[in-house]
């Protein structure tokens, strides 16, 4: 029977980020009427969807903010390989995501300091506490 069984949401950690906001009264209220009346699933859908009507409002000035800082868009995985190749061709990264950046669980702090020059995310990075530490100075 444990053969059946299927995650039916993913659990925490998986592609998404959580964050806190504060409203004020009226507009969480606005938020519930729409709610009720059927036009959003949750105020979660709401939130969402407003978010993504404003980035989609932004699109052509996001697009070229992206190209001008030289930003690599989506998922960027860093794996230990990678920052071996980096350092041993003396060429350490810059690297600049907008969305999520991981570094592997392998990766020691020495070797992060070692690969990376610097480091510029916009959006989440997913990397260990302690590889977080020893990057905090090439953090932008």
């Amino acid at each position: 029977m444990a053969g059946n069984v299927h995650e039916l949401r993913p659990k925490a950690g998986g592609d998404s980020e959580k964050i806190t906001i504060n409203l004020g009264y009226v507009d969480l209220g606005h938020i519930d009427l729409l709610v009720q009346d059927g036009f959003y699933a949750n105020r979660t859908d709401f939130i969402r969807t407003a978010i993504r009507n404003q980035v989609e409002r932004h699109a052509e000035a996001a697009r070229q903010s992206v190209a001008r800082r030289s930003l690599d868009l989506g998922l960027r995985h860093f794996t230990r390989a990678d920052l071996e190749a980096a350092r041993d061709a003396g060429r350490p990264l810059e690297i600049r995501v907008l969305g999520l950046a991981s570094i592997a669980a392998d990766v020691t702090p020495e070797l992060a300091r070692a690969a990376i020059a610097s480091l510029s995310v916009l959006g989440a990075l997913q990397a260990s506490a302690e590889v977080k530490a020893a990057l905090a100075d090439r953090m932008r």
